[in-house]
C-alpha cells in the first residue's frame, strides 16, 4: 500500500493510495464474499451458493467497487497515520485507476492550514475606563418615569406625540375593505412606529370624535403580499385621547419601582449607578477584547479553509433557528416577516463564521508558539463548571461534550489569557 499527499490551495490537499498484489487480491475475495451473502442463484437457498457461482453471476465492476468499499476506510487511516496528517474536513473518496491487478483511489479533505503569526504580544490596547454621569442617571429615571406613568383621558385638546388614541379603523384597497385592515377601540400609542410609516402621524391633531381619511402607501417589503407597495385608504375614527401622567420622583416613586427592594429614591438612584457602571464596563471589556482580538489576527496571515466555514455557518444557522423556535418562530417565519431568504440569511452569517474560524485559528497557533497545555485537573473543572452552570449531570455534559472539545477550548482560552497579560 503505497500512500502519497498533495497539498493545493487554502488548505485543501489530496491523499492517494495505491494498493495491488496480496492486499488488493484480499479486498476483492471479502467483498465477494460479502456479495455473496445477498445473492440469490437459483437452485440455491440465499447466500448458500457456491463462490465461484456467485462470481460469475456478477459483473467484474461491481465486485471491483465494492472491494474498494471494503478496503477505502483502512487504507485512509493507514495514510493519515504513516504521514501524519490530521483532516479537518470529512475526506471525500474518488477512485483514479481500477483492475483487477490495481487500484488507485483519492481521498480529498482539509488539513490545519498554516498560520503566520504577526505581533501578538506588547499590543499596546488599553481598555476604557467607565464612569457614570449625572446625566446618565436622571436619563434612567426617565425611563421609569415613562414606564410606570398613568394613562389619563384627555379631556379637551387634541391628538399630540406620545399621546394614545382610542380609535375604530378600516383600511380599503380600490374602494374595498381588505383583510386584517380593521379595529375597533384599539389603543395606538402615537410615535410608537406600531402601524405602517404615515398612520400615527396623521392623527396628530385631531379632536375626540373626529373622523378621518388616511391615504397611505404599503412598504414593498410588507409581509403580506397582496398590500406590499399598494395604495390603501384607512377610515379612521377618534374614540378617546389618553395622555401619560408621569409620577414624581420621590420615595413613594421607588417604592413603586422596587429596584433590588429599595424604597427611597437615594437608594434607587445608588443602584442606578451601580447597573450603569456594570453595564458600561462589560461594553468596554467587550470592546477590549475586540480590538485585541483584531490586532493580533489582523497581524497573522491564514487562508481560511472552506469546510471550516461552512461548518461554522451551519452550527451558527442551527443556534439562530433554536433561539427563534424558543421564542415560538421559526426560520420560515423569520423570513417571511423580514423579507430576506434563507441563502441571504446564511451569506450574511457565513461572513461572520469566516472572521470566528480566523479568530481560533490564529489562538490555536499562539498556543502552539507558547507551548500551551491543558491539563486533565482543567478539564474536569470545566466540565463541573459547565454542568453548574446548566444544572446537569457531569456524566452527561461529556456524553454531550467531548474531552477533545474541552481541552481545545480550554487551550485557546489559555491563548487569549497570555495574549492579554502582556
Amino acid at each position: 500500500m503505497k500512500h502519497t499527499w498533495t497539498l493545493k490551495e487554502k488548505s485543501n490537499g489530496v491523499l492517494t493510495v495505491s494498493l495491488e498484489g496480496e492486499a488488493w487480491a484480499n479486498a476483492q475475495t471479502k467483498a465477494l464474499k460479502k456479495l455473496a451473502e445477498k445473492t440469490e442463484i437459483k437452485g440455491f437457498r440465499k447466500g448458500k451458493a457456491p463462490i465461484d457461482k456467485v462470481k460469475a453471476s456478477l459483473s467484474e465492476q461491481e465486485i471491483l467497487i465494492n472491494a474498494v468499499e471494503s478496503i477505502a476506510q483502512e487504507a485512509l487511516e493507514a495514510g493519515l497515520t504513516e504521514l501524519k496528517i490530521d483532516p479537518i474536513s470529512r475526506p471525500e473518496l474518488g477512485v483514479e485507476k481500477i483492475s483487477v491487478e490495481e487500484v488507485v483511489m483519492t481521498f480529498t479533505f482539509d488539513v490545519k492550514p498554516e498560520v503566520t503569526l504577526g505581533q501578538y504580544k506588547d499590543l499596546g490596547v488599553k481598555k476604557t475606563k467607565v464612569k457614570v454621569t449625572k446625566a446618565e442617571i436622571d436619563a434612567e429615571v426617565e425611563k421609569l418615569r415613562e414606564e410606570f406613568a398613568e394613562l389619563v383621558l384627555k379631556e379637551t385638546g387634541k391628538v399630540e406625540a406620545k399621546d394614545t388614541a382610542v380609535i375604530d379603523f378600516e383600511g380599503f384597497k380600490e374602494g374595498v375593505a381588505f383583510e386584517g385592515g380593521k379595529g375597533e377601540n384599539y389603543s395606538l400609542e402615537i410615535g410608537s412606529n406600531s402601524f405602517i410609516p404615515g398612520f400615527e402621524e396623521a392623527l396628530i391633531g385631531l379632536e375626540t370624535g373626529a373622523s378621518k381619511d388616511v391615504e397611505l402607501t404599503f412598504p414593498e417589503n410588507y409581509q403580506a403580499e397582496n398590500l406590499a407597495g399598494q395604495k390603501v385608504v384607512f377610515k379612521v375614527k377618534i374614540n378617546e385621547i389618553k395622555t401619560k401622567q408621569l409620577p414624581e420622583v420621590n420615595d413613594d416613586f421607588a417604592k413603586t419601582v422596587n429596584h433590588h427592594d429599595t424604597d427611597t429614591m437615594a437608594g434607587l438612584l445608588e443602584h442606578l449607578e451601580l447597573h450603569l457602571k456594570e453595564e458600561k464596563e462589560q461594553k468596554a471589556e467587550e470592546e477590549y477584547t475586540n480590538a485585541i482580538l483584531t490586532k493580533v489576527v489582523d497581524a497573522a496571515k491564514v487562508e481560511v479553509p472552506a469546510s471550516l466555514v461552512t461548518e461554522e455557518t451551519d452550527r451558527m444557522m442551527e443556534d439562530f433557528n433554536a433561539r427563534l423556535k424558543q421564542q415560538g418562530f421559526g426560520l420560515e417565519q423569520f423570513t417571511q416577516i423580514t423579507g430576506q431568504t434563507v441563502e441571504s440569511l446564511r451569506e450574511q452569517m457565513s461572513t461572520d463564521a469566516a472572521g470566528k474560524v480566523k479568530v481560533r485559528l490564529v489562538l490555536d497557533a499562539v498556543a502552539d508558539a507558547e507551548k500551551l497545555e491543558v491539563s486533565a485537573e482543567e478539564i474536569e473543572t470545566e466540565y463541573k463548571n459547565i454542568a453548574d452552570n446548566y444544572t446537569m449531570e457531569i456524566a452527561r455534559v461529556k456524553e454531550l461534550a467531548p474531552v477533545e472539545t474541552i481541552a481545545y477550548d480550554l487551550r485557546l482560552r489559555k491563548a487569549f489569557d497570555l495574549i492579554k497579560a502582556e
